[in-house]
């Protein structure tokens, strides 16, 4: 069975300038979602922000596949099914979390409401997004094992 393999080259230190901001984000979003859950927060629960739970349910299994990359060392040389379980997880769930969250956002402001929670989480999945992003268009095919 051929099993294509996938590398990044990147460096430590760029690494390093990607994962915390990114994590910061997602971990934002999902404080800021169960604050909201809640009702520690002062935002109005609209449709979005209910459909705001999905993409926390990826990305906390995306980060679980990550945690265990690392556990078993993968984290620089990967399986396609293991990249796309995890950063490509991460990018499509962050950016999916920050998109509704921008939705919940405007419909508050709509409403005469500013929700710095839902703005906190707009901007915490599009940086987490576009970071993960940046790490899994750093993965190149690498070579095919038997």
């Amino acid at each position: 069975m051929k099993t294509d393999l996938y590398e990044t080259k990147i460096s430590n230190t760029r690494w390093i300038a990607y994962d915390i901001p990114a994590n910061l984000g997602w971990i934002a979003y999902i404080v800021c979602l169960i604050l909201i859950f809640t009702n520690e927060a002062p935002c109005s629960t609209s449709m979005m922000t209910f459909f705001g739970v999905i993409p926390a349910v990826w990305l906390l299994i995306g980060i679980g596949e990550l945690i265990g990359e690392r556990i078993l060392k993968l984290d620089r040389v990967l399986p396609l099914c293991r990249l796309l379980r995890g950063f490509g997880v991460i990018t499509v769930a962050s950016l999916l979390g920050g998109l509704l969250s921008a939705v919940s956002f405007i419909v508050d402001l709509t409403q005469g409401h500013f929700c710095v929670y839902h703005l906190v989480m707009t901007v915490g999945g599009f940086v987490c997004g576009m970071l993960a992003l940046l790490l899994f268009k750093g993965y190149q095919r690498k070579v095919s094992v038997e």
